[in-house]
């Protein structure tokens, strides 16, 4: 790892995005990857609708002045003034916040990127239940927006590892991208060596009694609550899936058919988005698993502290081991 990501690595402490309390983290992981692309790739350029300091793109601003573009509080003119950088050549990495680009500017990222295939990359911030600033600012049903929009690829990483990663492969990937954004002090959750590739899942953890299929920062719980629940008896396996269009059912199927019982994990309601894929994938597959759904209610969520929320509505490990063990001891 580059000495200038060394050297952002600092403790997780509690900000308004979920991180890991104690584990490493790495300070705006996806603008210091996409400063590391620009340095070797002239075609990247950046764009934000006046929230550079809140999606982490400062560090490419910072490097790459003359390619860094801010076209102010207009969500649906960033999508178009992107999608004209795609069409004289570059490679452009827009980013706002995620009910931003998917409530205010739906039509222009089907119409203006995904029907032209255009090679422009949304990177979306304040993903699901990562701020306390009410149903205005929570991106809780982004996944289920942007997965029908055709040709359009839709990524939820896990932890600072898999956003580096994660930027560097969609910045090679030909076609419209949309990839949530855990932003400031991201935690480092994945073990070293991990890959990350487009489209593909990743089993992170083998176990027997019950299977957990995670995206996004659910992927840190679920291992938390696998490793509690071990020491309970119950053999727990966690499957990450960061991609979720286009889905790898493949490997939905054969981690189900592996374990008793089938339970999803994701930070977005619980229509719409993972649990609605595991479903049909395990239905088209002939799998007949009971599938128990963690994720977040089809509601306005309000105001409040981002621990307090996430625990009010289950997004904790400590929700987690509880729906499991309540499960498993029915």
């Amino acid at each position: 790892m580059s000495g200038g990501v060394q050297a952002g690595r600092t403790l997780a402490m509690g900000q308004d995005e979920a991180v890991g309390g104690g584990r490493q983290s790495v300070d705006a992981p996806f603008g210091r990857a996409l400063a590391r692309l620009g340095q070797s790739r002239n075609d990247i350029v950046g764009l934000t609708a006046d929230l550079g300091k809140y999606t982490d793109i400062l560090p490419f601003r910072d490097a790459f002045p003359d390619r860094f573009f801010n076209v102010g509080m207009a969500e649906q003119n960033l999508v178009a003034v992107a999608a004209g950088l795609a069409r004289a050549g570059k490679v452009p990495f827009a980013t706002t916040y995620g009910v931003f680009a998917t409530r205010r500017a739906y039509d222009f990222v089907a119409i203006a990127l995904a029907h032209s295939n255009l090679n422009v990359k949304i990177v979306a911030g304040l993903p699901g239940l990562t701020t306390g600033y009410g149903g205005t600012h929570q991106a809780i049903e982004d996944l289920a927006l942007m997965r029908m929009i055709p040709g359009l690829t839709v990524i939820d990483p896990c932890d600072a590892t898999e956003i580096e990663a994660a930027t560097a492969a969609i910045a090679e990937h030909q076609g419209p991208v949309y990839m949530r954004l855990l932003r400031g002090s991201v935690p480092v959750v994945l073990e070293p060596g991990y890959t990350f590739e487009i489209g593909k899942a990743r089993r992170l953890r083998e176990g027997s009694d019950v299977g957990i299929i995670s995206t996004g920062f659910m992927t840190e719980r679920a291992l938390d609550a696998a490793e509690a629940l071990q020491k309970q008896g119950i053999s727990t396996g966690v499957l990450h899936v960061p991609t979720i269009k286009p889905f790898d059912a493949g490997a939905v199927a054969e981690f189900a058919s592996g374990v008793r019982r089938i339970v999803t994990a994701e930070n977005h309601v619980m229509v719409g988005g993972l649990a609605s894929l595991v479903v049909e994938s395990l239905f088209e597959a002939g799998i007949a698993k009971k599938v128990t759904r963690i994720g977040l209610p089809r509601r306005y969520i309000e105001c409040g502290a981002v621990p307090t929320l996430q625990a009010k509505y289950g997004l904790t490990t400590e929700a987690v081991v509880a729906t499991i063990s309540g499960l498993e001891s029915a």
